[in-house]
């Protein structure tokens, strides 16, 4: 036994060796596939790097990072860049031998002799990488041996963009830049032209900035080690008073921003390399859309309406104002003529908050939010499938998957970041279907682009399930294990057909046919859908459908596949999470349920209602009659962005009483009887929830502009005027309160959060949940169930009249209605909604491009700019409603998903022609 004993323990001892390499003679453990300079970055020692960045692949082209190597101990040594050089069991690493200090120092100074004298003492905020790598090395300008060469300090600067900037006379070549828009970006903007001292960055075809296809994401800007790309803010020389880690409020990826503030006041923000959702990358919105915090028509005082115009007040009588009339009209009406919207912008905090407020201060459940008119498809559609209305998997999947499959979604304007891997992933060479009415940017990338006419997601995805069924490959293992309802699903299923569905969605079977294949032949396949698939009349049941599609593959509860929603705004997730939905509390628990029912007015200590409240449309329904007449909204222009705006602008008229938190006047604000100047999320802490299910902290950055107040504090104060006691504001103890509540934020504490958070479910434990459902549903089976397409009732009812399909999407540049984004040099990049138009319909109907154009429906007109594009097929047009000038939602109809009323914005039936010429416009004031 003895001798078995030691045998194992020499076998362990020998295993040990062979995992040790030496730094300085010091043995230390190696890990698998490390290269030299990680080893010894992970036992505290270091070698200096130009052409190294912590998101970037090994290089090697400056060498500066080399080493001393020996194969034995007292061995020859050899110098080897440890940068991409693997370290091996063994070897002995001398990282500051005077041999390869010599060296460091001669190619420094080679670097310096082209490197302008003058830059060089001007730039001394400790950012330079050079300046610090030199000073290390002991060497200064003046220092060097070697003669200044033919150099390229006569470049002239490149200031022509927006935002980015180029001194080009500073260029080291180390390649971070072009490395960083090709490997992190993924857009090839950069690349280097010439050849010896004429070898040099160019931009585009040899453009500037602003000429070339740039997209601003700023990955050049933060690579650079020496400034010569930077941006108008000098983002990584700024000095500051304090760096504040947040996460942004654009979308729904919830990136990590490092923001700089000097005497209070935010100079700059970088990402974070060890951000786990966004290593040190974001995109211009993240990164340089910060101005509109301070911009001069922030609200900064709360306004009341006095005989017909808004008027400054102070907080204490807006909120005697708003507690009386609120008790007034709930004494006169009843609790159910008030309601409230929250806002997907705000914290998972405030938005608890606000459903705690309608449901155990006013005594309803009218609470809703904007995931109303984008993913309450999706939260209820995966509820019916699987159980819990959240993405399955997380986006590193996106680096495990051998399939990618993207329907109705522009993940790289509307999820920049996130896009960027999706196109990274595809550019490696694994399978990419797209399915779009679009040719987004990601169909360049796309193995197979299913161009269908918008409304027509049933169908197409029916026929890729009956291509899966009747070609074998079903995963029948997991069908057997783990779902239900497969034989009554293939009966119907089998039932299409398929000469109809090819007519109906205008794209060829064969093309689907070989897209499902690809889908299903994979390993590991992954789904990301976006509003193109909610904001339909079938939303809910396309994403069961989406299901389905997993579910029949076997492509749920492991790594690199699942189900992934494409939140829009950041915390649109944590909002519904929180409560914010008519029909369930906090934890998605059903309001209508006796057991959830009293443990609901246990907690809260008050009675509340078992009646499931009204939805946002069914709000302006209720208006109109006269029996609704109260409205909370934070932070939503209505206006602007809900569907058929004249019908919105009839029922907010209807109220008797309209609150608004905004950060800026809009459209809804100007109707407003009480306007309260809301705080920006760089002036306020709390949680967001991003679209992986990720709880992180926001962190307040800046003092709130003016008088401006939190939506969190705002809402305590009212509740406590109302005579319901809750204490102020504070992201760590609502916490607590939300953990004994929510099931699934059982383990959440502010403290133990980290700066990368936790993705719920978060047990009591602390630990968190990257894949969803790996050995079983929260239904115990997965249910499989087959939806019939059925043709929008716009196209029913007006698709004679009006023969154009008008679909709308969203453009990097902006957010949504653009409240903030308008507000920054993001406008002066994107400053106007466009219309894309075939050219073949340009044509017939003798529009050019840059021509207004007139855009009629069932409900209105407007005139846009004819943009002629071949990025829609014959018959559709495609645009934005970022800017209220256009007020494009006076096209869009009340028709609404099925199941969720969630509206569709992305069929609606309109006719064009030329519009009048400029100047009659404007005399005329219409099309």
């Amino acid at each position: 036994m003895s001798a078995n004993i030691a045998k194992v323990a020499g076998i362990a001892d020998s295993a040990k060796a062979a995992s040790i390499a030496y730094i300085d003679n010091q043995p230390f453990q190696i890990e698998p596939g490390e290269s030299m300079l990680a080893f010894l970055r992970r036992h505290g020692k270091n070698a200096p790097t130009l052409c190294d960045a912590p998101n970037l692949k090994p290089f090697g082209s400056c060498r500066v990072c080399s080493v001393d190597v020996a194969l034995k101990d007292g061995g020859p040594c050899k110098a080897m860049a440890s940068c991409h050089t693997p370290v091996s069991a063994g070897q002995y690493l001398f990282p500051d031998s005077e041999r390869i200090q010599r060296l460091r120092r001669n190619i420094v100074e080679l670097v310096l002799t082209d490197y302008p004298e003058d830059r060089w003492n001007e730039n001394r905020s400790g950012r330079n990488e050079l300046q610090n790598v030199a000073e290390a090395l002991g060497i200064s300008h003046k220092d060097i041996r070697y003669p200044a060469g033919k150099n390229h300090h006569d470049r002239e600067k490149d200031v022509s963009h927006p935002y980015m900037r180029a001194d080009l006379s500073t260029c080291i070549n180390c390649y971070r830049c072009v490395r960083a828009c090709d490997e992190v970006q993924g857009e090839m903007v950069l690349s280097m032209a010439g050849r010896g001292f004429d070898h040099r960055i160019i931009m585009g075809m040899n453009e500037n900035y602003q000429e070339s296809a740039c997209v601003s994401c700023g990955a050049c800007a933060q690579a650079c080690p020496t400034q010569a790309i930077t941006d108008i803010y000098k983002s990584k020389s700024t000095v500051a008073d304090k760096t504040t880690r947040t996460v942004c409020t654009y979308c729904g990826v919830g990136c990590n921003l490092e923001v700089s503030t000097v005497d209070g006041t935010i100079k700059s923000i970088l990402a974070p390399y060890d951000a786990e959702v966004n290593q040190g990358h974001t995109c211009l919105k993240g990164r340089y859309a910060f101005e509109f915090y301070r911009h001069p028509e922030r609200i900064q005082t709360p306004l009341i309406r006095k005989n017909g115009k808004l008027e400054p007040a102070t907080w204490d009588e807006a909120y005697d104002f708003i507690a009386a009339k609120l008790t007034d009209i709930k004494k006169k009406h009843g609790p159910n003529a008030i309601g409230g919207i929250a806002c997907a912008r705000g914290t998972n905090e405030e938005s608890y908050l606000m459903q705690k407020f309608i449901r155990a201060v006013v005594g309803t459940n009218n609470i809703d939010g904007c995931a109303r008119v984008c993913h309450s498809p999706t939260a209820l559609g995966l509820q019916r499938t699987f159980g819990t209305g959240a993405a399955t998997n997380s986006i590193k999947d996106i680096a495990h998957t051998e399939c990618m499959l993207v329907i109705g979604a522009n993940p790289t304007d509307a999820h920049p970041v996130t896009g960027a891997k999706i196109k990274q992933r595809a550019m490696k060479g694994f399978p990419l279907i797209v399915i779009d009415p679009r040719k987004i940017e990601l169909t360049r990338y796309a193995t197979h682009h299913l161009q269908i006419r918008p409304g027509t997601n049933v169908a197409v995805l029916n026929m890729m399930l009956y291509y899966i069924v009747t070609e074998g490959k079903v995963d029948q293992k997991f069908i057997d294990t783990r779902t239900q309802g497969f034989e009554s699903f293939q009966t119907e299923l089998l039932k299409i057909d398929l000469d109809e569905m090819e007519r109906i969605t205008g794209v060829d079977r064969n093309l689907v046919r070989d897209a499902a294949l690809t889908y299903a032949n994979a390993k590991a396949a992954m789904s990301f859908h976006g509003l193109g698939v909610t904001e339909h009349s079938q939303g809910t049941f396309t994403v069961m459908l989406i299901a389905d599609l997993a579910m029949l593959t076997g492509n749920i509860g492991r790594r690199g596949v699942g189900v992934t929603p494409l939140r829009g705004q950041n915390n649109v997730q944590g909002m519904a999470d929180m409560g914010a939905q008519p029909h369930q509390g906090a934890g998605y628990l059903a309001v209508s349920d006796e057991a959830n029912h009293r443990m609901y007015e246990d907690f809260y200590g008050v009675k509340l209602t078992r009646d499931a409240g009204w939805k946002i449309p069914e709000m302006y329904e209720a208006a109109l009659r006269g029996e609704f007449k109260a409205l909370w909204v934070i932070g939503e222009d209505l206006v602007q962005t809900d569907p058929n705006t004249k019908h919105v602008k009839a029922a907010l008229e209807s109220l008797d009483l309209l609150i608004v938190n905004e950060l800026f006047m809009n459209d809804t604000a100007r109707m407003a009887t009480v306007v309260l100047p809301a705080a920006s999320f760089f002036e306020k802490s709390g949680t967001f929830t991003n679209g992986e299910r990720r709880i992180q902290r926001v962190h307040q950055v800046v003092e709130p502009v003016g008088q401006s107040r939190s939506d969190g504090q705002i809402i305590v104060d009212i509740m406590n005027r109302m005579g319901y006691p809750q204490p102020d504001y504070d992201p760590k103890t609502l916490l607590q309160e939300i953990s004994r509540v929510v099931p699934f934020f059982q383990g959440v504490k502010w403290d133990e959060l980290g700066d990368n958070g936790k993705q719920w479910p978060v047990y009591a434990d602390g630990q968190g949940t990257e894949i969803m459902h790996t050995e079983s549903f929260k239904l115990g089976k997965g249910h499989i169930q087959f939806k019939a397409f059925k043709e929008s009732p716009e196209i029913v009812d007006h698709g004679g009249q009006f023969p154009f399909i008008l679909t709308t999407n969203r453009e990097l540049e902006h957010y949504n209605c653009g409240t903030m984004t308008r507000r920054t040099p993001n406008a002066e990049i994107l400053g106007r909604d466009v219309l894309l138009i075939n050219p073949a319909d340009a044509a017939a109907k003798g529009i050019a491009e840059g021509d207004m154009v007139c855009i009629s429906s069932a409900r209105g007109k407007v005139d846009v700019v004819a943009q002629i594009s071949d990025q829609v097929k014959p018959g559709i047009l495609s645009s934005t409603f970022h800017f209220p000038e256009i007020m494009m939602n006076v096209l869009t109809s009340s028709v609404a998903d099925t199941e969720t009323k969630c509206p569709e914005y992305k069929v609606v039936a309109v006719d064009i022609r030329t519009a009048r010429k400029v100047e009659q416009r404007k005399a005329a004031g219409a099309c």
